[in-house]
């Protein structure tokens, strides 16, 4: 079959979920994304909000018979060969629609091809095809050492549990629940002292409050290094709650950053500044306190971007006083304090 070679690889991704402005709820998944010639196949199926089968909250079993059955150990899931390479990032069902292609050998290699948005058994390729993209040729070596790699190892189990420090206990405790109902585990302390270093690995970030000092963050610091662990540190801008949850999930993405939808944010003087790396829809929601500490929230912005550097206009009300703007595309957040 001719279909030029292209590289494959496999790199952690996730997809940002959060509370949003209205109250919605959006679902946190960690997966490992398909880099093909170096870039995310998710980026060139436009603005998708997906995820791979690769997700980190998949029981063991069955992330390893997704490995074997993209390595063609096993039947293709679909009729014709097709199988899912991304899928609803909240269910497993196919009627909320998946990206499929056909996964064949030719010989040593393996070939990706006939690109389909799918929704039940049947696909017209002519009406539902990613018409433009593939057919890929990847060299079988390539592609089954990234792959294999994956079930010698553990690091695409990704810690998805915060350690949560600070002062008022009600805003933690809502921060909490929050951070569950997204699917990211969280824990309250007041400090880590003689916590046991196995406990420690289980956290991938610690989330400070404003209250908590300098003196204290430094023994929670020392805690970690001493136990060996790396963690991302956040420092609670405000006592928001979709503004700390927006906080801890930029923290939680370990993704490459050159392999990122949303690379830049930047707020002063009355508008947004948004770099994206390809095109997205970007959601800017801006967030403040006013005299009396209660919090104002409001969608500034929601449109698609292409790829580069934009300049924003913000609602001048809407970023008066202390005022924070979080920027969203489905696979990355960012938080910036609005500077004076």
């Amino acid at each position: 079959m001719s279909a030029a070679y292209a590289t494959f690889g496999l790199a952690p991704a996730m997809r940002a979920g959060g509370v949003l402005a209205n109250g919605d709820f959006q679902i946190h998944r960690d997966f490992v994304d398909f880099i093909v010639d170096s870039r995310p196949l998710l980026f060139q199926l436009s603005d998708l909000d997906a995820v791979s089968p690769l997700a980190s909250d998949v029981p063991p079993a069955i992330f390893t018979a997704q490995v074997r059955s993209l390595l063609g150990e096993t039947d293709a899931p679909l009729p014709d060969g097709r199988y899912v390479i991304y899928g609803c990032p909240e269910c497993e069902d196919l009627a909320c629609g998946a990206v499929t292609a056909v996964i064949e050998r030719d010989g040593d290699d393996f070939i990706w091809r006939d690109f389909a948005w799918q929704t039940e058994d049947a696909v017209d390729l002519r009406l539902n095809g990613y018409h433009g993209i593939g057919p890929f040729r990847f060299q079988g070596a390539e592609y089954r050492a990234a792959l294999d790699s994956l079930l010698q190892e553990e690091t695409h189990r990704a810690r998805r549990r915060v350690l949560l420090i600070g002062a008022r206990v009600a805003v933690l405790a809502k921060l909490a629940a929050a951070l569950r109902t997204i699917g990211i585990g969280a824990d309250i302390t007041q400090s880590v002292g003689g916590v046991p270093a196995d406990e420690l690995r289980g956290y991938g970030a610690v989330a400070f409050g404003r209250a908590i000092s300098e003196e204290e963050r430094a023994a929670v610091r020392h805690s970690f290094d001493r136990a060996g662990v790396d963690v991302a540190y956040v420092d609670g801008l405000a006592p928001i709650i979709p503004l700390l949850v927006a906080q801890i999930e930029h923290a939680l993405d370990r993704s490459p950053t050159e392999q990122r939808r949303l690379t830049r944010l930047v707020a002063a003087d009355g508008e947004a500044g948004v770099e994206v790396t390809s095109p997205c829809r970007v959601r800017l929601t801006a967030y403040r306190l006013d005299r009396l500490y209660r919090t104002h929230a409001q969608e500034v912005f929601d449109g698609v971007l292409e790829a580069g550097r934009h300049r924003i206009a913000l609602d001048a009300k809407a970023v008066k006083g202390e005022s924070f703007v979080v920027a969203r595309t489905s696979g990355s957040v960012l938080v910036e304090a609005m500077a004076r």
